[in-house]
């Protein structure tokens, strides 16, 4: 992007200049439910008087975005904060075939029932979901078709859940290649590109430890589901314990974004860049979301108070 690409405010009518917000191009990153601190950036960003037109989301950032393409953030904001434990196990349609532990099907159809649908192209701004071809091993932006396919794809984080299959493509988690796609947005017509990374330095310390143990009174088929859930999670204790399989895997995963975040974000250089440490929270922790989505909000605020914006249409490491 060169700087004619950009309305210059001086050549404005007067009343035009005062009133035209600073336009945003923002990139999402992956983070399971860390990811519902996209949530409170976005409307931080919103607050200090920035217009969001350019998207593109990776896993939870993927589905963040889209909402708010949609229109729809606060209806999602409202559900996930009314989560409980119990509430999340019941949205998990486990499986012992197709390559993941989870179908995905049952949270798709939850969110298409809770926030609609639509064909990106249509939506009001521009929107990219990034996934990984697996048999091509390659990066793939979806900017057209259903968007739930799309983040269905972008949030197939492998093993958890099965691949998702689109255009005989078989698609899974983009943060496996793109944790913080700052890429699909370098050439929108925005005055300044905005990265959120759910891989920053972890806090000291470590995250909540939760028990998936299932409350007294659950009938016996969620007693099952509980145990076996135990069984991947960590549970709380005061004594030192191996991790869980699941938590094993996912602090893997975050270590292997968090690198390539680094080597991706010092080759593209977004305009500001808001970061969560990358242990605020555990990927299944979606009942943790009003103090999450709190985390985003107070993150930005403090990345948006320190950052000194250079003109618009002046970017670091942008064409």
């Amino acid at each position: 992007m060169s700087a004619t690409d950009i309305a210059d405010p001086s050549t404005l009518p007067a009343d035009a200049a005062a009133t035209r917000k600073p336009t945003i191009a923002l990139a999402l990153g992956s983070g399971g439910a860390k990811g519902l601190a996209h949530i409170g950036a976005i409307e931080e960003i919103e607050a200090h008087g920035y217009e969001i037109v350019a998207i593109a989301g990776t896993s939870m950032g993927a589905l963040i975005g889209g909402i708010y393409a949609m229109g729809k953030l606060d209806v999602y904001r409202d559900w996930v904060c009314s989560l409980a434990k119990m509430d999340v196990l019941k949205l998990v349609d486990w499986t012992l075939s197709g390559g993941g532990l989870i179908k995905g099907e049952r949270i798709i159809e939850t969110m298409r029932g809770l926030i609609g649908d639509a064909a990106i192209e249509d939506l009001p701004l521009a929107y990219t979901a990034v996934a990984t071809d697996l048999d091509r091993e390659r990066e793939v932006w979806l900017t057209r078709g259903s968007l739930f396919d799309a983040i269905r794809a972008s949030i197939a984080i492998p093993t958890i859940f099965r691949p998702q299959t689109l255009s005989e493509r078989r698609l899974i988690d983009g943060g496996l290649l793109n944790p913080v796609p700052v890429t699909p947005l370098i050439r929108e017509p925005a005055d300044y590109l905005f990265a959120v990374s759910m891989d920053g330095p972890p806090e000291s310390g470590s995250p909540d430890e939760v028990s998936a143990t299932p409350t007294a009174g659950s009938d016996s088929y969620r007693s099952r589901i509980g145990e076996f859930i135990g069984k991947l999670m960590p549970h709380g204790s005061d004594k030192p314990r191996e991790p869980g399989m699941l938590e094993l895997l996912m602090q893997s995963m975050d270590l292997m974004q968090a690198n390539l975040s680094r080597l991706r974000l010092a080759a593209y250089e977004p305009d500001l860049l808001i970061r969560m440490p990358r242990n605020v929270a555990t990927v299944y922790e979606f009942y943790r979301a009003t103090e999450l989505i709190e985390m985003g909000r107070r993150q930005a605020r403090e990345a948006l108070a320190n950052w000194q914006p250079a003109h618009a249409g002046q970017f670091t490491g942008r064409p």
